[in-house]
C-alpha cells in the first residue's frame, strides 16, 4: 500500500530505518513506532518509497 500523505511516507520511512537497524527504536514516535510494531520490512519499503512531490500534507478524511 503506498503512502497518501508526505507524514505518512515519513513515518513510513523512520520505522524502516528503525527495523533495519540504523536507528533507535526509542527514538520513534507516535505513528512511526506504531508502523515499526505492526509492518514488515517490505511493507514499509513500499510505502516509503513513494515519490513525496505530488502527495498531500496530510490526508484529508473522506
Amino acid at each position: 500500500m503506498p503512502a497518501k500523505s508526505k507524514k505518512q511516507q515519513m513515518a513510513a520511512g523512520a520505522a524502516l530505518s528503525a527495523k533495519r537497524g540504523e536507528r533507535a527504536k526509542a527514538s520513534l514516535k507516535g505513528a512511526s513506532r506504531q508502523m515499526a510494531e505492526s509492518m514488515s520490512k517490505a511493507e514499509l519499503e513500499r510505502m516509503a518509497s513513494v515519490k513525496r512531490k505530488k502527495l498531500p500534507t496530510r490526508k484529508h478524511p473522506d
